[in-house]
């Protein structure tokens, strides 16, 4: 037996024991707590960069969107571009067309309006060739969008609603108005008293 009474074997077991008691502790808890703290730091890190990246892809397409929004406004500008000339351009057609209306009345005049026709053709096939047309009004049902009633009359032949004349042409560029026709509309068959 030893000093302390005890045997040299229940010692040992002791020791054993206290031995194992630690190995346990340090199982049940990270060896490291600064390995801890930095698995985490690890985590947070790549969260950020996660969201760094989907921050940079949304940029990324509102910047797409941004360049065909641009690019289609541009392309809209370069389509109506001719708006305004067409707009100045169509009462010199109107008074071309008053003038051979006044020169089909008198047979004086045969050659001027000859040439008149001529240009006032040109003119027309020239505005056809921008993709600006003439709007049919005449016989079609009133459209605020497409006609400017400057007048109502009865009429037989026309039922009520409906563009009984036309007092100028309208024009269309491409789907767009550049003048409303001025018309007349009909308010139908006069009511007899």
């Amino acid at each position: 037996m030893s000093k302390s009474g005890k045997r040299p074997s229940a010692a040992r077991e002791q020791r054993g024991q206290s031995t194992r008691s630690a190995a346990e502790n340090e199982a049940a808890t990270p060896l490291d707590p600064d390995a801890t703290i930095c698995l985490s730091e690890v985590e947070k890190q790549q969260m950020e960069l996660a969201d760094a990246k989907k921050r940079t892809q949304l940029a990324q397409a509102d910047l797409e969107n941004y360049r065909k929004r641009i690019e289609r406004e541009q392309q809209q500008e370069r389509k109506y571009a001719s708006m305004r000339l067409l707009r100045d351009l169509l009462p010199v057609l109107d008074n071309m067309q008053r003038a051979i209306e006044a020169a089909e009345q008198t047979e004086e005049s045969a050659s001027l309006l000859e040439g008149f026709k001529l240009v006032a053709q040109q003119l027309e096939t020239m505005l056809a060739q921008h993709n600006c047309e003439p709007i049919v009004a005449v016989g079609e049902p009133f459209d605020p969008n497409l006609h400017e009633a400057v007048s109502q009359m009865p009429s037989e032949e026309y039922p009520t609603g409906t563009v009984m004349l036309e007092t100028a042409t309208g024009y269309l560029l491409h789907d767009r108005v550049v003048r409303p026709s001025q018309v007349i509309v009909s308010t139908g068959s006069p009511q007899k008293e």
